[in-house]
C-alpha cells in the first residue's frame, strides 16, 4: 500500500535536498518513490509548485492531481471559498490517498512565506534505514495517511511530538471522573422511617430516667 507523507521545511532548498536524498535511497532499493511534488511560498507569499519530472513515466498521481491540490491549498482560501465548496474535487485519487478537507486546511495554513512542503507518495519503505539516512535534514511531519498509531510511531522515531491536546482536556482518567463522596457517618441524616430498632442510637446510662419507688400509703388508725 502506498503512503502519502507531507514534510515541512524552513526553505525550498531543504525540501529539494530531502527529495534528492530519497531518490538516491530509491536506487539502493530502500524505498519506492511513486510520485512527489514541492509546494512553497516565497518571501512575498507567492505560491509555487515544483513537480518531480525524473520519475519513470508521469508519476502515480500525475500533473493534474498536483495542480488540483495546489489550487485547493492556495487559491480556494484566496477566493474566499470554503474548502468544503471544493468537495467535488476531493473525489477519486485524492480520497484514495487520504486527502480531505481537514488535510487541506492544516497543510495550507502550515505553508507560510519562505517555507516549503514536500509531498511524497512512497511504498516498500525500509523505515529504520531510511530514517537513519535522513536524520541530518531538518524537517517536520505535517500529515500522513497512516493510522494514528503508525503516525505516532513515526513521529517518535524522528523525535517529534504529536499535535498538542486541546486545552483543558483531562490528562488522567482519575482527574476526569468526579470524586466519589463517602457516605456521612451522621445517623441523623438517615430518615427515622428508614431506621430499624437496631439502628437507633443507644441512650447513655446517665441519661436514663431513675426508676421511682411506689408511694407509701399513710398508716391507718
Amino acid at each position: 500500500m502506498s503512503t502519502l507523507v507531507v514534510l515541512k521545511f524552513d526553505s525550498v532548498e531543504g525540501a529539494r535536498q530531502m527529495r534528492d536524498r530519497l531518490l538516491d535511497l530509491q536506487k539502493q532499493q530502500l524505498l519506492q518513490v511513486e510520485d512527489a511534488a514541492i509546494m512553497s511560498k516565497d518571501a512575498n507569499g507567492k505560491p509555487k509548485l515544483e513537480q518531480l519530472h525524473n520519475l519513470a513515466g508521469a508519476g502515480a498521481l500525475g500533473g493534474a492531481f498536483w495542480g488540483m491540490l495546489f489550487g485547493l491549498l492556495f487559491f480556494i482560501p484566496i477566493l474566499g471559498l470554503a474548502v468544503g465548496a471544493a468537495a467535488g474535487a476531493l473525489a477519486g485519487s485524492m480520497s484514495d490517498v487520504g486527502i480531505d478537507d481537514k488535510f487541506i486546511k492544516q497543510v495550507g495554513e502550515s505553508i507560510t512565506p519562505g517555507t516549503a512542503a514536500l509531498f511524497l507518495l512512497v511504498s516498500n519503505v525500509t523505515v529504520d534505514k531510511v530514517l537513519d539516512q535522513i536524520k541530518d535534514i531538518k524537517f517536520e511531519v505535517l500529515q500522513t495517511n497512516l493510522s494514528t498509531e503508525q503516525e505516532s510511531q513515526l513521529r517518535a522515531s524522528l523525535g517529534q511530538s504529536a499535535p498538542a491536546a486541546a486545552a483543558g482536556a483531562p490528562t488522567d482518567a482519575a482527574e476526569a471522573a468526579p470524586a466519589a463522596q463517602a457516605p456521612t457517618g451522621d445517623v441523623s441524616a438517615t430518615p427515622a422511617s428508614q431506621m430499624s430498632s437496631s439502628d437507633a442510637p443507644a441512650t447513655p446510662a446517665s441519661q436514663e430516667p431513675a426508676s421511682q419507688a411506689p408511694a407509701s400509703e399513710p398508716p391507718t388508725e
